[in-house]
């Protein structure tokens, strides 16, 4: 009986685990090289006739560059400004404590509240955007319904609300660094400038990589912000990869496809997933031989 308990004690673990997860990716795996939608009364194996579809689909490719395009817009000025803010508010004073977590709500907000509140601030007619503009005299802007700008309008969003997160992990990072190290720079007559990228941009590494690899397989989960502005438009100009997914696979219908394209982007957040596990554990040594 001693030998049995432990694998007694992981078992309700594994049960919840196979029915939720291991049992889902099985079925969808089968389901990805079969033909059905709710009206058939059995599935028709078809092969990889489904990933033929996704991959040589004019909508797949579009949801597809989309994604990478809101990805590269929205990732690196979260980075970029995230880590500008995180040294300001590094030291540890009360008021930086506070200031920490006004950054950090938006990220704990709902997804929904946040593209609604954005929405209406986006509206092209009553918006406080366009309403900020026209105060200064100049045109407004169609925020949401130019296609050349709205996804870039989305991806502002996700600045907004992601940013506050990479501000807290960049302030632990920065507080880890030794000070002696930045007294040491000073005596070699660095300005803050040249401490921050002799001594500073360097050891943020590990962290600022760690953002990186978290931040694109976000950018690539991104949805809510384009259920709740855009539905996708206007003309497919905000239609990312999961979008695709939902639209194909439930408002169309086309299970197989649908399966067929969530295994893609399985694969491909497994992918990166794999990338993060495999560089994440690279370590900065601050002491000395």
């Amino acid at each position: 009986m001693s030998r049995l308990r432990p694998y007694l004690l992981i078992f309700p673990a594994c049960l919840v685990l196979g029915a939720f997860i291991y049992w889902p990716i099985l079925y969808s795996i089968w389901l990805s090289v079969h033909r059905w939608d709710w009206l058939m009364p059995e599935p028709q194996f078809v092969g990889l006739q489904n990933y033929t579809v996704m991959l040589t689909s004019a909508q797949f490719q579009n949801s597809l560059w989309n994604t990478a395009l809101f990805t590269l817009v929205s990732v690196p000025p979260t980075l970029a400004l995230a880590l500008f803010v995180a040294v300001l508010v590094a030291p540890p004073t009360r008021s930086n404590r506070l200031l920490r977590s006004v950054y950090f709500m938006p990220t704990v907000m709902s997804a929904v509240a946040i593209g609604v509140i954005f929405d209406w601030m986006m509206n092209s007619e009553i918006g406080t955007f366009n309403a900020a503009l026209r105060a200064l005299g100049v045109s407004p802007v169609r925020w949401l319904s130019d296609p050349d700008l709205a996804l870039f309008s989305l991806a502002m969003v996700e600045v907004w609300k992601q940013f506050g997160y990479a501000v807290v992990i960049y302030a632990a990072g920065l507080q880890a660094i030794p000070s002696t190290l930045y007294e040491a720079a000073r005596m070699d007559g660095a300005g803050p400038w040249r401490q921050f990228w002799d001594v500073t941009f360097p050891l943020i590494m590990p962290t600022t990589f760690f953002l990186l690899i978290l931040s694109v397989i976000n950018g690539f989960q991104v949805y809510t912000f384009v259920e709740v502005m855009t539905q996708g438009g206007p003309a497919r100009a905000t239609e990312v990869i999961l979008y695709y997914l939902i639209r194909v696979g439930f408002e169309a219908s086309d299970v197989g496809l649908g399966s067929a394209v969530a295994l893609f982007l399985f694969a491909l957040l497994i992918g990166i997933t794999i990338l993060k596990a495999a560089t994440i554990g690279r370590k900065v040594h601050y002491g000395y031989d």
